[in-house]
């Protein structure tokens, strides 16, 4: 062959391995902020700069990375990189709680810890108009009005349930079973007469103290008034937050002054894989709204007070900068009116330290969770005008979907940590009631603005998820048990923390109610009825049972539970707002459907919560895990690993009173029936396509279904777009360390990110070159948690790591590093 002619061919011999070199440098330029032509040259330039005549690929893709990496000094931190605002500190320290002197006496005698330490309680500066409202005057006497209403039928409910029992309550048994029905009965009381004036605040549409109306002392709206938007997360699905936090900055966009506004995402996630994907989500969504300064990320390195100590972390060091704070929930949606209006009425009535918005429960699929939105559509607003009646100006904040007035929460709402170990003692889990009951002891109002539309939370999609969160909340609501009797706390206050452990203990005493009936009905049937007693009478005393006594206390209680549903869907038919629900006889049947699998899953929850309260009491504690928040039904073996013990129990129950009383058997069988099936109920009940079947039919329709907001549309449609986004370099989900090393635009964020470095990166040199060389030869599937934080945190491990990785073989990267360009 002639030299020509091989000169010739050499060319076509080497253009695949050109092909492949290029397509590298390519893929790796693409990922920089460059022009398109520049990408091209420095590319050429690149591949013109190998020495001639080199036939090893390897040798010749790791020169021609290398000297690209150098001569372009990638990765360094991005030089425009803002993830939050000027450093503004602030303390914000906790207050004591200071406990009554009687209360110190006991602690001392019985040798318990000394009261939690912090500093005395400040003056307040809440304006001087709000020492005397009138609405306080009234709430006193309306609170009068409902402990009537609650004792009074409880003590006729006694004496009836004491007639109806074989000793008329004499024995100790049967005095501590009335005990608890007397509190079970006047639980239950609080929740009808709250839908009762409720139902008629809402028919009557007038109510002279709903803070939303206009007052002629209103103060105009100031022009400076800024207002931080706050999204904590914990290891939470990006793509979903942001979708939220964007249709949540296009309505405000639309409908109010953007300018007033800035987003945070503030992170407590602990695994480096999903705050990876934290940092590049929050880059994807500043970069579509072109929010450089008004949308913000920080991660806190420690989370210590779990979402209470994220928010305290913001308010020190960037509370200083606004005048509000709108706390919100991963999964939270508010339109732009109805915040612009929350703003609005904070700014009119200066007093007011928190609104809380009402969120509607929206989003979800799975047959429990939309059984749960119908429910809280349909029966929600009538409660939520309920609760406004009583509380007024003493309402509660629920942690999220409301506006806080940031300088006297910071002053006033530091949380302490309660001495003693956990779960009753450490740190306080449920935040949100304890902040309420310190902002009105600072003479700070708290309203729940119930009126308001445009507010929107998701519900969990299961059975399992949603205990899961009860647990989390069984133990805070137990810590309220130590700070009932605060110094300084208002009595409503006091109040509302023992209707809080009421919400898990009341399931406690109703399994303790069924335990002593079970007693004393085994008890009354291996004893012989005594016919003659000891003084001398002419006649036997017969037994005397009076079904019909039973049955209308059976009824009583009938009606406190369901009544109230009844007037509700009354309410929305007098409304003209019977077509959102599907029509009256779709609404009807979704009714019959919530109260039939609501009654089925109620002794459920009543095992459960009766066992987080025990727990809790014996000092079990509990995690702080991430939450479940997509559409996932319940696996058969993740069911009976949960409800097995349960099963087992109610069958074991059942059968010894069904051998001992058959009579009571029959009467407890409502609630053991749904024990025995809790397995495929649980299963049932998390399924999607149950729940999408429903709603085709028209069933469990909510209003948002019908006509749907626009900030859910959004939402909805940018959650999608997300989702079926394409990957920088093909790297899938779920592999955020892998992004943060590879990604050139990730790695150079990630650095900008660091700000200043952490105690890892100030480590020895040898550590830190074995940690990137058991990196780049395993992939992130090689290290340990501890290992790929050590790895992010540290520049020059991370500098290191992105620079030998794009030296490896292509197998090697798609491999190990799961990146792809071709």
């Amino acid at each position: 062959m002639s030299r020509a002619a091989d000169s010739q061919s050499k060319p076509d011999r080497e253009k695949p391995w050109l092909d492949g070199l290029g397509a590298r440098l390519m893929a790796y330029l693409r990922r920089l902020p460059l022009p398109e032509a520049t990408r091209l040259k420095t590319a050429l330039d690149t591949i013109g700069r190998l020495p001639p005549g080199e036939n090893d690929t390897a040798l010749a893709t790791r020169q021609a990375m290398a000297d690209l990496m150098a001569r372009l000094d990638t990765p360094r931190p991005d030089p425009g990189l803002r993830p939050t605002p000027p450093l503004l500190r602030t303390p914000m320290a906790p207050e004591s709680m200071g406990l009554r002197v009687w209360r110190k006496a006991v602690a001392k005698a019985v040798g318990t810890p000394p009261p939690e330490e912090g500093q005395p309680p400040k003056p307040s500066t809440a304006p001087k108009e709000n020492r005397a409202q009138t609405w306080s005057t009234v709430a006193g006497r309306r609170r009068l009005v409902l402990a009537l209403l609650i004792f009074v039928p409880t003590a006729f409910a006694v004496l009836r349930m004491a007639s109806v029992l074989p000793h008329e309550g004499g024995t100790a048994l049967e005095k501590v079973l009335l005990v608890v029905f007397a509190m079970l009965f006047a639980w239950i009381s609080v929740g009808f007469w709250t839908a009762m004036v409720g139902f008629f605040t809402l028919l009557l549409r007038f109510d002279r103290f709903a803070i939303t109306r206009p007052q002629p002392s209103d103060a105009p709206v100031r022009p400076d008034a800024r207002t931080a938007i706050v999204f904590p997360v914990y290891g939470e699905d990006m793509d979903r937050v942001t979708a939220g936090m964007e249709a949540v900055y296009r309505s405000l966009a639309r409908d109010a002054d953007i300018g007033q506004y800035d987003f945070f995402i503030l992170s407590d996630t602990r695994d480096p894989e999903a705050w990876a994907e934290e940092e590049a989500a929050w880059a994807g969504l500043r970069e579509r709204l072109d929010g450089q300064d008004r949308i913000f990320y920080r991660r806190r390195r420690v989370n210590t007070k779990m979402k209470s100590g994220n928010i305290a972390d913001f308010c020190r060091r960037f509370g200083a900068n606004y005048v509000y704070m709108l706390v919100m929930d991963a999964d939270s949606v508010m339109s732009g009116e109805t915040i612009a209006r929350m703003v609005a009425v904070m700014e009119a009535r200066r007093e007011v330290g928190i609104l809380q918005s009402v969120p509607a429960i929206v989003g979800r699929e799975t047959f429990l969770a939309r059984l749960q939105q119908f429910a809280s559509h349909l029966y929600g607003p009538m409660f939520s005008a309920g609760l406004s009646f009583w509380l007024l100006g003493d309402a509660q904040f629920w942690g999220h979907n409301a506006l806080i007035r940031i300088r006297p929460f910071m002053r006033h709402c530091a949380l302490p940590r309660l001495s003693g170990k956990p779960p009753l003692g450490g740190e306080i889990s449920s935040h949100d009631f304890v902040e309420t009951a310190l902002m009105r002891r600072a003479g700070w109002s708290v309203w729940l603005a119930y009126d308001l539309p445009g507010s929107y939370e998701e519900a969990p999609p299961n059975l399992l998820a949603e205990l899961a969160r009860d647990r989390r909340w069984c133990k805070g609501n137990m810590q309220h048990l130590r700070l009932v009797f605060t110094r300084g706390f208002i009595p409503v206050h006091r109040a509302l923390f023992l209707n809080g452990v009421m919400a898990y203990g009341s399931a406690l005493l109703w399994f303790l109610f069924l335990a002593v009936s079970t007693a004393e009905a085994i008890i009354e049937s291996l004893t012989p009825p005594t016919y003659f007693p000891p003084t001398r009478t002419l006649f036997p005393e017969w037994p005397i049972w009076e079904p019909w006594w039973a049955l209308s206390l059976l009824a009583t209680t009938g009606v406190l539970l369901f009544l109230p549903k009844v007037f509700a869907a009354f309410l929305v038919l007098v409304k003209g707002r019977g077509r959102l629900f599907g029509g009256f006889w779709r609404l009807a049947s979704s009714m019959v459907i919530e109260v039939v699998v609501s009654s089925l899953l109620a002794p459920v929850r009543m095992l459960f919560h009766s066992k987080f309260v025990s727990i809790t009491l014996l000092g079990r504690e509990t995690g702080w895990g991430r939450q479940v928040r997509d559409d996932r039904s319940t696996a058969w073996s993740d069911a009976v690993r949960f409800h097995l013990g349960g099963t087992l129990l109610a069958a074991l129950w059942a059968g010894t009173l069904y051998l001992y009383n058959r009579e009571f058997f029959w009467w407890v069988c409502p609630i053991f029936g749904p024990l025995l099936l809790a397995i495929p109920l649980s299963v049932v009940t998390s399924l999607p396509g149950l729940g999408r079947w429903l709603k085709t039919l028209g069933l469990l329709l909510i209003p948002e279904e019908v006509e749907t907001p626009r900030e859910l549309s959004e939402m909805a449609a940018l959650h999608e777009r997300n989702a079926l986004a394409s990957r920088p370099l093909g790297i899938p989900r779920e592999h955020g360390v892998a992004l943060a090393v590879v990604d050139p635009a990730a790695c150079s964020r990630r650095l900008g990110l660091l700000g200043r470095p952490s105690r890892a990166s100030r480590g020895d040199a040898a550590v830190r070159q074995e940690l990137v060389d058991k990196a780049v030869r395993l992939g992130p599937q090689g290290l340990t948690r501890a290992e790929k934080s050590a790895l992010l945190e540290d520049p020059a491990a991370l500098v290191a790591a992105h620079r030998s990785v794009w030296l490896l073989p292509e197998e090697a990267l798609r491999d190990q590093w799961f990146t792809s360009w071709r």
